[in-house]
């Protein structure tokens, strides 16, 4: 089973295909999903003391994770908002399983390029467990 997601416009984000169907297939062809997520010191710190396996559990006011699928997106919250916020802002690039992945449909959270994953906080350790290989930090902001 493929990651894919209906999409109207025909303007794919970079990393993404159009599939005859009209939607966008998220998956690589080694089976798994490449996902960003704009994080903050605090959150990248405790990810690094996972091995750099692992989102740290939510906070009590924070109910979703929210993984991204494009870069440029997740550039822009690293820059604009974590750096504001603490001072910092990271690009993550991770891997997860496709098939694991495709249960979380694609949410358009604003324009036709911000689209995120929505995890309930109580999914994160099973969504961990189908992380494949490390989770990286691709930029940096300050």
């Amino acid at each position: 089973m493929n990651a894919v997601v209906p999409l109207a416009d025909p303007s794919v984000p970079f990393g993404l295909t159009l599939i005859p169907s009209g939607e966008v297939d998220m998956s690589s062809g080694d089976g798994t999903t490449v996902l960003w997520r704009p994080t903050g010191p605090e959150e990248l710190a405790l990810v690094r003391e996972s091995g750099w396996r692992r989102w740290p559990p939510r906070l009590p006011d924070q109910p979703i994770f929210y993984p991204v699928l494009n870069e440029d997106y997740a550039i822009m919250i690293a820059r604009d908002w974590n750096v504001p916020a603490s001072g910092a802002g990271y690009v993550t690039r991770f891997r997860v399983e496709s098939q694991f992945v495709s249960r979380y449909p694609v949410q358009q959270a604003g324009g036709k390029t911000i689209l995120e994953l929505w995890v309930p906080a109580e999914e994160l350790d099973g969504f961990n467990a189908h992380i494949v290989g490390l989770i990286e930090v691709v930029h940096e902001f300050h």
